[in-house]
């Protein structure tokens, strides 16, 4: 008999795991599992699971952007899950904070994303299932098994609906060039690379466009969207640049500091996001959310029933394959 599969959610995106047990569908009655994160008055978080989880499939759904809270508290569901036996636990973490801090890029820093895929393991997850990390490579920073879902899977859909005429692609830097030329190789359209300099952290100091835009239709690609500054530069240096239209795809919607007033006041036609981070509603008429919701169901419904997930990303439906 194979072990019943129950989802469970923390704090940090609520609506978007109640979307992922709605589209998972089978096997789940009344949806998302019963659990309680309470409070003591300091702060002090405790996961408590209202129901049996012994021997079951156990996801937990929580996403690890700021405040550090969300990440303790995973943790914490781990454990629990843990030492209730749960027969196998699979931590969904659908934004993966502290990706940006994937190496040692200047002298005494921390290694924050490796620091936390030790976390992660050693609180006791089996598995995690994650979308869009800022460097693919963190994968090989965990010893457990790593499904690295991609947003271009939902993306490609939405652009092939606008019928751009002169589409392009461009890559607000030089480190989203690979993400970038994946889908432009997918439409078989020509892409382009804003080149930036930072000053410091969230901050450009100058930025360069190496390629042709000229009455082209612009669709900028990129993982995380924090305060707007790099895509709203590179959307405004591409109009300059003879550009006909600009775009912008962003899978993680971060925004933080002056990033809704950034994109309002950009030239982007369209900031298209994912529900991965819940964001303020209405804080910007240019903001689109596209839900990741079913393929993370997908994704969990075909590691239960121990079956690939291939066909989830879009080198398995390229145009002439």
């Amino acid at each position: 008999m194979q072990p019943s599969v129950k989802i469970f959610t923390g704090n940090s995106n609520p609506a978007l795991a109640e979307k992922i047990a709605k589209k998972y569908g089978k096997g789940l009655n009344g949806g998302l599992g019963k659990v309680r994160i309470q409070k003591f008055s300091d702060g002090e978080i405790q996961p408590v699971f209202l129901e049996s989880i012994r021997g079951d499939y156990v996801f937990l759904i929580q996403g690890t952007s700021a405040p550090s809270d969300n990440l303790l508290e995973l943790l914490l569901m781990i454990d629990a899950a843990k030492r209730a036996s749960a027969g196998y636990i699979t931590a969904v973490i659908p934004y993966f904070g502290y990706a940006r801090q994937d190496r040692k890029d200047k002298p005494r820093v921390a290694i924050g994303s490796k620091l936390v895929a030790n976390l992660l393991t050693s609180a006791g997850a089996n598995r995690v299932i994650t979308m869009d990390l800022h460097a693919p490579q963190i994968q090989g920073f965990f010893d457990i098994p790593v499904d690295h879902l991609d947003s271009s899977a939902i993306f490609i859909p939405y652009i092939e609906n606008l019928k751009l005429e002169n589409l392009t692609f461009a890559s607000p830097d030089v480190g989203s060039t690979n993400r970038v030329r994946e889908v432009a190789s997918y439409f078989n359209a020509e892409m382009v690379i804003c080149d930036k300099h930072r000053k410091r952290a969230n901050e450009i100091a100058s930025m360069v466009v190496i390629g042709d835009v000229t009455n082209r239709d612009i669709v900028l690609i990129d993982d995380i969207c924090d305060t707007a500054g790099t895509l709203s530069k590179a959307a405004n240096l591409l109009k300059e640049k003879g550009a006909r239209s600009v775009r912008a795809f962003c899978t993680h919607p971060v925004f933080s500091g002056n990033a809704y007033e950034n994109i309002e006041k950009s030239v982007l036609e369209e900031m298209v996001v994912c529900d991965t981070i819940p964001i303020k509603q209405g804080m910007s008429s240019k903001i689109k959310v596209i839900s990741v919701a079913e393929l993370f169901a997908v994704a969990i419904r075909n590691m239960h029933e121990n079956k690939s997930i291939t066909s989830l990303f879009i080198h398995s439906h390229r145009r002439g394959d």
